[in-house]
């Protein structure tokens, strides 16, 4: 729907930068974080990079210590939750909408997940026995759907929901498809160096009503 809020994204670098005096030019952005510290430059929370330094001082620093404040800190906010709105008009061929956090795009890309989802839409058919969609079917159609069904198998997943499958593509993908040991590693580091190698992954992922949308009601 929308470019991601990072420093990829050159209208969002520049509508950042432009929010600062322009002695902090240099500073606001440092090897493409926010303060050097923080990827996404719009987000719920992280409240570190939205408080005065007043009340950093008074009420985060006691509890997690002068480093709480991150550097260059002069004139805050420097994040903010504010959403980018667009609207896109639903159509026939629009199959699904993806909404995930930024621990699933650090690891794939855009294109990369879409893919994914449509494979796992055509290959899911074959984790559930055949049914006719209708009676009185011509052995013709009865024919091209097991041919359809034969194409399938071979995009046949492991997962049967979508994001899970995502997520084991995302942490466990490489070159050569999904590599268990890489996946079971990934998900077994301890909580005080896992952040280092992965975010979070929250995934949700939303299927619209194709044939609604092929007729809509009145």
């Amino acid at each position: 729907m929308v470019e991601e809020h990072n420093t990829d994204n050159l209208n969002e670098l520049h509508r950042v930068i432009s929010e600062h005096p322009s002695n902090e030019k240099d500073t606001v952005i440092k090897y493409e974080r926010l303060l050097g510290q923080l990827a996404p430059l719009r987000a719920f929370g992280d409240l570190r990079y939205k408080w005065s330094r007043e009340m950093l001082i008074e009420h985060i620093v006691p509890k997690l210590g002068e480093n709480a404040i991150p550097p260059f800190y002069y004139t805050p906010p420097y994040l903010t939750a504010k959403p980018q709105v667009a609207h896109h008009h639903l159509q026939p061929r629009d199959k699904f909408l993806i909404l995930a956090t930024d621990g699933l795009w650090d690891f794939m890309s855009p294109l990369q997940v879409v893919r994914l989802v449509g494979e796992h839409m055509s290959g899911k058919v074959t984790l559930t026995p055949l049914k006719l969609p209708r009676k009185n079917m011509k052995l013709s159609d009865i024919n091209n759907l097991l041919l359809q069904r034969r194409d399938s198998l071979k995009r046949k997943p492991v997962d049967a929901n979508a994001c899970t499958h995502l997520i084991r593509n995302a942490l466990g993908g490489s070159e050569y498809g999904v590599e268990h040991a890489k996946l079971s590693q990934l998900l077994n580091l301890p909580k005080n160096i896992s952040r280092s190698f992965r975010d979070d992954i929250t995934i949700t992922i939303v299927y619209f009503n194709t044939e609604y949308l092929r007729h809509p009601q009145a």
